[in-house]
């Protein structure tokens, strides 16, 4: 049976998402429409499950083995920012499971439940890989570093007073809707929809270290081509360099400018 609760649009989408894998090789493209189908909805409803299986030629059944399998497709109804805090073992001993514990407090609800208004879903999470960064927690998948309780409370209640917080190393929010669009592989036209953030003190510390110790790659040569190989398994010819190496800056100066980029956006 056809489904009729997505648009022309929707099937138009993923039409141009099955053309991205080679021919009979379409059921790859199952994770990107699920991203797709919760665009529209907000989550994997029973008619999201549905239209991936029509458009894939699979079962239902295959379809919703691999949306309970993966924490990011919501299988109820999720709020337009999604604020999830980790509670595991290295941001539960510096604070995670008080921070969470509060906003349960604050929203007045608890894991995968949304506010009354419906804008809010709040939940806890696994190590969400910025260990450095903890305690964490991220708003549509965006971080919030080393946060505390209060700080926690003034990102919720400025997504509830519709003045979404910028993220500690990214440019902006975007709502859980514009979020999936982006992760089925679309691009957001507006300004700023996407962009890259600062990189914090814990992800330069290599780079400053090595600085600091005069630390370099023994052998090091930009101009040392990657193999690269094409479809069918040839070499390919690296591509040309857009200056010679004796116009290039050295690695360490390259370190200087993202340490410097770091000081000025602190």
């Amino acid at each position: 049976m056809t489904t009729t609760v997505f648009t022309e649009t929707v099937y138009e989408r993923a039409r141009v998402i099955l053309a991205r894998y080679p021919e009979g090789r379409e059921r790859s493209a199952l994770l990107p429409l699920l991203h797709l189908v919760q665009s529209e909805e907000g989550y994997v409803s029973p008619a999201g499950v549905a239209f991936c299986a029509e458009v894939l030629g699979i079962n239902k059944a295959q379809v919703g083995a691999v949306a309970t399998f993966y924490t990011m497709y919501k299988r109820r109804p999720t709020g337009d920012w999604l604020v999830s805090v980790c509670t595991n073992t290295m941001c539960n001993v510096l604070g995670g499971q008080e921070v969470y514990d509060t906003l349960s407090e604050t929203l007045g609800v608890g894991h995968d439940e949304t506010t009354a208004d419906g804008k809010i879903t709040l939940e806890h999470a696994e190590c969400l890989a910025a260990c450095d960064y903890g305690p964490v927690l991220t708003v549509n998948y965006d971080f919030f570093d080393n946060v505390t309780p209060d700080s926690a409370v003034e990102v919720v209640e400025a997504l509830k007073a519709g003045n979404p917080p910028t993220p500690s190393r990214a440019p902006r929010l975007c709502t859980l809707k514009e979020m999936a669009v982006q992760l089925a592989g679309f691009s957001d036209p507006r300004e700023r929809a996407v962009g890259e953030g600062v990189a914090g003190a814990p992800t330069l510390r290599g780079v400053t270290l090595a600085q600091e110790h005069g630390i370099s790659v023994p052998g090091f040569n930009l101009d040392t081509p990657i193999p690269r190989k094409d479809a069918g398994g040839s070499p390919v010819a690296p591509p040309k360099t857009s200056a010679p190496a004796s116009d290039r800056k050295p690695a360490g100066d390259n370190a200087d400018a993202q340490t410097k980029n770091l000081k000025d956006a602190k």
